[in-house]
C-alpha cells in the first residue's frame, strides 16, 4: 500500500471513529479509541474497580484482546468466569446467571452503527440480557470492523459473518455453516435466538465502549 493510500485510510477510519464516538456521547454512552488491541486491554482494566465482581459474555475479541486471561490474574477482583471448561455444563449456566448481577460485564459486540446503536444477537440470551440490564457497569470491546452503516446492516453483518463464523467456532451443526447465511433454521444448535438493540442508556456512565483500530472477533 502507498503512503497515500494509507494515509487515506489512516483519515477514514479516524473520521469514522470520531463519528461514532460522537454520536456515543448524545447516547449517554461513554466512548473511547484505543489504536491497539493492548491499549484496549489497558483501557478495560483501568475501568475495573478494585474489589469488584466481574463476568463476561462469549466473545472471540475478548479473547483476541487478552482480557479473559487478565481477568484470571488479577487477584483484587472476583472474576466468575461461565467459560471455564474445569467446570460441569450447569455450573457454567449458574455462573452465567450470578454474571447478570455483577458489578462489571464485559463483552464484545456483533455490530455497531455509524450512530452509536449496538446491535448483538444470542443464541441463551445472557450476554445481551446483561448488556442491557442488571450489571452496575458494562464495558464493551469492539474492533473496526463491527462499524456497520445502520441497523439494517447491523443484522446483515450478523446473519452474513458473525452468525456462521461463531457456529464454525463452537462446531454447531446449523445450516449456516454450509450457506455462510442465516436460514432462520429451527435447529437444536441454533445460536440466534434473542436480538437486541442498546440505542441509548438511562443511566449515566453505566456503559463505555472501546473501539479499536484493529480488526478483532467476528
Amino acid at each position: 500500500m502507498s503512503n497515500r493510500s494509507s494515509n487515506l485510510q489512516s483519515s477514514y477510519i479516524h473520521t469514522l471513529v470520531e463519528q461514532v464516538l460522537s454520536a456515543f456521547e448524545w447516547r449517554r454512552i461513554n466512548g473511547y479509541f484505543a489504536p491497539t488491541r493492548a491499549a484496549a486491554l489497558t483501557r478495560v482494566m483501568e475501568l475495573i474497580p478494585a474489589g469488584s465482581t466481574v463476568s463476561q459474555g462469549g466473545s472471540v475479541t475478548l479473547d483476541e484482546t487478552g482480557v479473559r486471561e487478565a481477568l484470571k490474574m488479577r487477584s483484587d477482583i472476583t472474576f466468575l468466569d461461565p467459560y471455564d471448561p474445569a467446570l460441569p455444563r450447569e455450573k457454567q449456566i449458574q455462573v452465567r446467571r450470578q454474571g447478570m448481577i455483577s458489578d462489571v460485564f464485559i463483552s464484545g459486540t456483533n455490530a455497531i452503527t455509524r450512530d452509536g446503536i449496538l446491535v448483538n444477537r444470542d443464541g441463551m440470551g445472557n450476554r445481551v440480557a446483561a448488556i442491557a440490564f442488571g450489571p452496575s457497569r458494562v464495558i464493551i470491546v469492539a474492533g473496526i470492523n463491527k462499524i456497520v452503516p445502520d441497523v439494517d446492516s447491523a443484522v446483515m453483518r450478523i446473519d452474513d459473518i458473525a452468525a456462521p463464523m461463531n457456529c464454525m467456532r463452537l462446531n454447531k451443526k446449523t445450516p449456516c455453516r454450509e450457506s455462510l447465511r442465516c436460514t432462520d433454521c429451527a435447529d437444536d444448535d441454533r445460536i440466534c435466538c434473542v436480538t437486541t438493540i442498546i440505542e441509548r442508556q438511562t443511566v449515566p456512565d453505566r456503559m463505555h465502549v472501546i473501539l479499536v483500530g484493529e480488526t478483532l472477533g467476528f
